[in-house]
């Protein structure tokens, strides 16, 4: 399956799990507001008939809408005569559970000559308790002489009761669209490792080639009868397998070690180096293309000398590849703050902001389309970070596109042996 077609079957997936989402949610939104509209009816209606049975008792006449909603919560109904709180109560249940409405709610009656609402109680048809109940912060008219107030204080409780079925379903969808898009992370995931596997097996192949062909062609060279009678030749070629075998030997143990440290089994063999010497010492087989500049005093560390080696190898050969034609590449050592700072310059072609992070990374290459001129493993950076994070330094990137990028490793002044002291 094409890069083109698993990006669109990305897109449409995810496209299709939003749709199923915000329509799973409006579904609920609606069923909400469907409960909430047939509440209030069924609340209308049973106010109504209480008013109706009011009226009879009192022997007054009904007005045509008794009923009146403040709030969401709060109803009042017109009585037209006083109240008594018993019979109140006893026709408002009987209404209530003839309409199906099973929940609690407080009742107040409204007392004309003081002005305010009396009687507060609560209420249930779910059970016969009641409990007095605070109506001094009710709403109030001055359109009824006679009236009494009825508050459902649990409303939203009895309507996301009553659409439990439809929240169910919902996070049934939701669990079921997660581990959908779960399992299509998992599958485009395994995709790109099976990607990054190959195009690491097919780099290592061939940067493992290039020194394995040059010890062969050496090799049939100091085969030959006449190389002994050339000894600066025979020791030219003697000098190239030796370097190469080096070479295919680091190559190896990098990448050993990047599996050890992902198991944190990586162990240090540390030593007490001088970083000038040992940096003089890596830039030998670059005949003149690096400049350094050794301008610390204090370069006495103790660190693993086979990882230091590497670790700056893979910094200088990084700064060659990514260069043009004419490399200008800086090694500079400098004390900073009574730590001691390796820095590695080039003037190449510089990395994007977006790609400054993600460069220390295993396997990761910064794309330049569908070209790849650039060879290797794509693990140096991340060895050099994890090399790096094992001594306990410092690691840290100033790059610009274009201009070029200096990575700078700071060795804390705790690091430094005595001897620079």
């Amino acid at each position: 399956m094409s890069r083109r077609t698993i990006q669109l079957l990305t897109l449409f997936s995810a496209l299709l799990i939003i749709g199923v989402v915000i329509t799973q949610i409006y579904w609920v939104k609606q069923a909400v507001e469907l409960r909430h509209r047939q509440f209030n009816q069924n609340a209308h209606v049973a106010l109504q008939d209480v008013a109706s049975k009011l009226a009879q008792v009192n022997g007054v006449m009904q007005t045509t809408n008794p009923v009146e909603q403040l709030s969401p919560e709060y109803f009042l109904v017109n009585t037209n005569a006083t109240t008594q709180p018993d019979l109140l109560e006893l026709f408002i249940k009987d209404s209530f559970q003839k309409h199906k409405l099973i929940t609690d709610f407080e009742v107040g009656i409204y007392d004309c000559t003081t002005n305010r609402m009396r009687y507060g109680m609560a209420l249930s048809t779910k059970n016969n308790e009641k409990s007095p109940t605070a109506t001094s912060g009710w709403f109030k008219t001055d359109k009824y002489p006679y009236y009494f107030g009825v508050r459902f204080p649990e409303q939203v409780t009895y309507l996301g009761g009553s659409i439990n079925g439809a929240i169910w379903s919902s996070i049934l969808v939701l669990v079921a669209v997660s581990f959908f898009a779960y399992a299509l992370f998992v599958i485009l995931r395994q995709k790109q490792l099976s990607e990054v596997q190959r195009d690491f097996v097919n780099n290592m192949t061939h940067e493992l080639q290039t020194p394995i062909s040059t010890i062969r062609i050496a090799a049939d060279v100091l085969n030959t009868e006449t190389i002994v009678q050339q000894p600066e030749r025979h020791n030219r070629y003697v000098r190239i397998v030796q370097e190469e075998i080096s070479r295919l030997q680091g190559q190896v143990e990098m990448v050993l070690s990047m599996a050890k440290a992902e198991r944190n089994a990586l162990i240090l063999k540390e030593e007490i180096i001088n970083v000038n010497d040992v940096i003089a010492s890596v830039l030998v087989p670059f005949e003149g293309k690096i400049t350094i500049l050794p301008e610390a005093s204090a370069s006495i560390v103790k660190a693993d000398p086979f990882h230091f080696r590497c670790m700056l190898t893979n910094l200088i050969d990084n700064a060659l590849k990514y260069s043009d034609t004419d490399p200008q590449v800086i090694v500079k050592t400098v004390n900073k703050n009574n730590n001691l700072v390796v820095s590695v310059q080039d003037q190449g072609m510089g990395i994007a902001p977006e790609y400054q992070k993600k460069i220390f990374n295993q396997f990761f290459r910064i794309p330049y389309g569908d070209v790849h001129n650039v060879k290797g493993f794509g693990i140096g950076l991340s060895y050099v970070k994890q090399i790096v994070r094992a001594h306990g330094w410092i690691l840290n990137l100033d790059s610009e596109l274009g201009k070029g990028s200096t990575f700078t490793i700071t060795i804390p002044s705790a690091r430094l042996n005595a001897d620079n002291v």
